[in-house]
């Protein structure tokens, strides 16, 4: 299992969406599209299924991002 993640557009930074699947199952979902709320900068970001992917491991925001 793992956090499906997106890049920020302004940043460049990864982004966790809020999603937790694993690998397989995310490759087999249709394709949809999808909102989320960026930590990072502060904005909403849309996104779809095949600009995502899935992190197996645990995602992290550096503590500098947030402030």
């Amino acid at each position: 299992m793992g956090a499906v993640m997106v890049r920020c557009p302004q940043t460049g930074r990864d982004v966790p969406t809020g999603l937790v699947t694993d690998r397989k199952s995310f490759e087999s979902m249709p394709v949809f599209f999808a909102r989320v709320h960026c930590p990072i900068c502060r904005t909403e970001h849309e996104w779809f299924a095949k600009e995502a992917w899935v992190c197996e491991a645990e995602p992290r925001l550096e503590s500098k991002a947030l402030l």
